[in-house]
């Protein structure tokens, strides 16, 4: 390519920018939106990173490289963001429930615009896997390595039914202290690790774990964190009961599952993840200021308002994006970051090589099923990450528009 072709992309690029900046509500909080793009892309290069499917012969099974390199686990304290979208989705919902009190809109109406938005991408999802899954079947595959596929594509569907439920419960949640769900966690793992009790019990924390977070968006939007002391002293006293978790208590130092453990921090939440979420989310506050200033550059605002555009096309089809380039490399044979043991160095080095094809091939599934996502705003209708203000809007408070 010449430099002047390369010069006129840039050109482009740059206008394109300007455009989706200019067409940005000027009282929209950025950090926001640069905090759910940030929990996005972290969950999404934390399972690239540590999923691995590993061919044994015809079939295809899990593995992780935290199971032979369990020094790793610092990586998953990196890419383990889910904390960070509790709180924005939190946040947000409280904001947009008491917008629409404001404007009269009922409880039912809300709710259901709210999860329309995140349950319309799900059916496209699901129909695609049922088709796969069924020729699969019909083909001879063996019934462990459909189930495997089929396991790690709709993974991601738990995270949406937990988020279902606790938007369906903003209004009750909108005054409720973090304390609270922080204790119910506590004492359903010390029921269970320290006096023995049934392990159902965790399952619990699938609610209590992440209305913590949830609530400490609330807490935001009633203007109850904005000094920076509140983020230091999230961030300090979550690191602390984390550290010690790990160091005394026995907790796992990875924030994920990792396949072969007996324990997990994730599945179902503990404690440790708890806590650890705690210190995220001290860090995000922390970084509101600065996020504000960078998303003043066109290019960088740009990125973060495409990704919250996309976000649950990105977070639905991810795995299914790792899961088509694996299979496509079989045809080819057994590669290496691919399809082989996660079992050493050697093998991250490969793995973060394939990064940009995983990043091609969810960017296919992108364009093939965005509309799914889009379709919610109706037809006609601009994304509210960038659309101006309505004359019907003059009254709410700034920032309460958000997505």
């Amino acid at each position: 390519m010449t430099d002047l072709g390369v010069r006129a992309i840039r050109q482009g690029v740059r206008r394109e920018a300007d455009r989706v900046g200019a067409a940005t509500p000027p009282d929209r909080d950025r950090a926001v939106d640069a905090l759910r793009a940030a929990a996005v892309v972290g969950v999404v290069l934390g399972h690239w990173l540590v999923t691995a499917l590993v061919s044994d012969g015809r079939a295809l099974r899990t593995a992780s490289p935290l199971h032979h390199m369990p020094w790793l686990a610092p990586v998953s304290w990196m890419f383990q963001t889910l904390a960070v979208f509790f709180l924005v989705g939190g946040h947000v919902a409280t904001r947009s429930h008491a917008s629409a009190r404001a404007r009269g809109v009922p409880y039912h109406r809300w709710l259901t615009a709210r999860l329309s938005r995140l349950f319309k991408p799900v059916a496209a999802v699901l129909t695609l896997w049922t088709v796969v899954a069924l020729a699969l079947l019909l083909s001879g595959t063996e019934f462990g390595t459909v189930r495997t596929l089929v396991k790690l594509a709709l993974s991601p569907l738990w995270f949406l039914v937990v988020f279902a439920g606790l938007t369906a419960a903003t209004p009750l949640l909108t005054r409720l202290n973090p304390l609270w769900p922080l204790a119910v966690v506590l004492h359903v793992d010390l029921l269970r690790f320290g006096l023995g009790g049934p392990s159902w019990l965790g399952w619990v924390n699938v609610a209590a774990g992440w209305m913590v977070p949830y609530t400490l968006g609330a807490a935001w939007t009633r203007g109850e964190l904005e000094r920076r002391r509140a983020g230091w002293a999230l961030l300090g006293a979550g690191a602390a009961a984390t550290a010690a978790l790990v160091g005394w208590a026995g907790y796992p130092a990875s924030m994920v599952g990792v396949p072969g453990e007996g324990l997990s921090n994730l599945d179902p939440p503990t404690l440790a993840v708890v806590t650890f979420g705690l210190a995220q989310c001290g860090l995000a506050l922390l970084l509101r200021e600065r996020l504000r200033h960078a998303m003043r550059r066109p290019l960088a605002w740009a990125a973060v308002a495409l990704v919250n555009l996309s976000a649950m096309t990105v977070f639905l089809w991810h795995q299914t994006a790792l899961m088509a380039t694996t299979a496509t490399g079989l045809l080819v044979g057994r590669l290496p970051g691919l399809h082989t043991p996660p079992d050493g160095l050697g093998w991250v080095g490969v793995r973060l090589l394939w990064l940009p094809v995983f990043a091609l091939a969810l960017a296919v599934c992108w364009a093939a099923f965005r509309s799914f996502e889009r379709s919610g705003d109706g037809p006609g209708r601009r994304s509210r990450v960038v659309r101006r203000h309505r004359p019907s809007d003059r009254g709410t408070p700034a920032g309460a528009r958000h997505v």
